[in-house]
């Protein structure tokens, strides 16, 4: 009973203490761009942290434990590579800006390669944010109750309202306030979960375990390191916060906590390796797993890691999507809501909070929200990373798109022939998808750039 409380409790205390802490924004500067009442933007410290916490999601630290015990600290790095793509995406927000005037991704594409083009990228966004949804709030449920008990769906649910509240009240502000306090509250207790963890092996021990072969986890690396050119670009989270700053202060802030990223993945990795060597018995969800083992309070602190993970990107996420769907898709139009904006912006959120969470009601594997949406968006990296080396063309643009889009749809319904894999392991299909995919969906871009070069 005591337990029930204190874990009951602090989900209530969690919603109320976002509440108060979370500015109420009256102008559309704060609501879409993060400024504060007097119109300034975002500090570089507030900005880093933001990006930082924001992709630290609770389905990543989930994962990051997840494959740590499943290939050692190979697991750990495969995942943890995907951060480098921060870094990566801040070079191309600040080239695109700086050399092109860039002020969104959505509008750079309907400048330069046309409305269909914008629409097929919001497209993908809205997948993109969907899958955001019931991933992180499906690891929140996990640790008040199995997947599709009244306890996993309530507990999940009661965590929707209490981010949905907060965003409506203050748009990407309120986010990006809410994110400085989560970051604190996360490297607290991520700190205080692995010096329980750390004393029962050395450094050494925890980098020395896995296997570096390609059926032990490199090829799950390998489709990390390729995925990065894309997988970026298709997040609001992240791009959003890329045109509300300097761009000097922007690409400090991607640099800063893209290593930062990195390195709180690996470490969180270490959690799953322990548990590995201690011959825990493990589900889909090692943390909860390990917490489980080590008493009531290191599986408290579990659920303040992940409720403070996933309310960050949750938030992040409603923000995103009231941004693109009352901001930027008007103005593509060349619509102006003004004030209507706002509100339209708080409906959506309302509506995807309902659907996104459908399916963490009937239950699907988080780590498909990764890997399958990556592979769908693979075109979008000649795109935004060879942007102007040819002639921007529609074909081009079409052609890698959509040829991701199709190998990830492919995927998912399981029609490509598996010769198409490369190596062994688990993910040679997903591999060579990736590998094979990447370069048509480049020379798809590149061939009508070169042909109508001169037209």
């Amino acid at each position: 009973m005591s337990t029930g409380v204190l874990f009951w409790g602090f989900l209530i205390v969690y919603g109320i203490i976002m509440m108060f802490l979370t500015p109420k924004v009256n102008t559309l500067g704060g609501f879409f761009r993060g400024e504060d009442d007097s119109g300034k933007e975002a500090s570089a410290f507030m900005l880093t942290a933001s990006i930082f916490i924001s992709w630290i999601f609770a389905k990543s630290v989930t994962n990051a434990a997840n494959l740590g015990a499943t290939y050692g600290i190979v697991g750990g790095v495969a995942y943890a590579t995907y951060w480098l793509c921060i870094p990566l995406a801040g070079l191309a927000i600040y080239r695109l800006r700086k050399k092109y005037a860039a002020t969104g991704l959505v509008s750079f594409l309907t400048d330069n390669y046309g409305k269909g083009a914008a629409i097929a990228f919001s497209a993908a966004i809205l997948i993109r944010l969907f899958n955001e949804v019931w991933s992180n709030t499906s690891v929140v449920g996990g640790y008040y109750g199995p997947s599709g008990s009244n306890a996993f769906i309530f507990s999940a649910v009661i965590f929707t309202i209490i981010t949905l509240v907060y965003s409506m009240k203050g748009g990407l502000r309120s986010s990006i306030v809410t994110d400085t306090i989560q970051a604190i509250i996360f490297v607290f207790f991520v700190a205080w979960v692995v010096g329980l963890v750390l004393p029962k092996h050395s450094v050494g021990e925890l980098l020395s375990t896995g296997n570096w072969k390609m059926d032990a986890g490199v090829d799950m690396l390998l489709v990390s390191a390729l995925q990065i050119f894309s997988y970026p670009f298709h997040d609001p989270v992240l791009t959003d916060r890329g045109f509300i700053s300097n761009e000097k202060v922007m690409l400090k802030a991607f640099f800063v906590s893209g290593i930062l990223g990195f390195i709180a993945i690996v470490v969180f990795s270490f959690i799953g390796i322990h548990s590995s060597l201690a011959g825990i018995p493990l589900s889909d969800n090692v943390p909860a797993d390990l917490g489980k083992t080590l008493g009531t309070t290191a599986y408290f602190l579990m659920i303040v890691v992940m409720v403070s993970a996933a309310g960050s990107t949750l938030d992040s996420t409603f923000s995103s999507l009231a941004k693109l769907s009352a901001y930027d898709l008007p103005r593509m139009k060349g619509i102006d809501l003004g004030n209507k904006s706002r509100t339209i912006g708080m409906i959506v959120m309302l509506v995807i909070a309902v659907v996104g969470n459908l399916p963490m009601i009937f239950g699907t594997d988080i780590l498909k929200a990764t890997t399958i949406s990556g592979t769908m968006v693979i075109g979008l990296a000649p795109v935004f990373l060879l942007h102007g080396f040819v002639k921007p063309t529609k074909l081009g643009f079409h052609i890698s798109f959509w040829t991701g889009i199709f190998l990830g749809l492919a995927m998912t319904i399981g029609i490509i022939p598996s010769y198409f894999g490369i190596g062994t392991g688990k993910n040679a299909l997903l591999l060579g998808v990736n590998f094979y995919g990447l370069i048509i969906c480049t020379i798809g871009y590149l061939v009508p750039g070169l042909i109508f070069k001169n037209k």
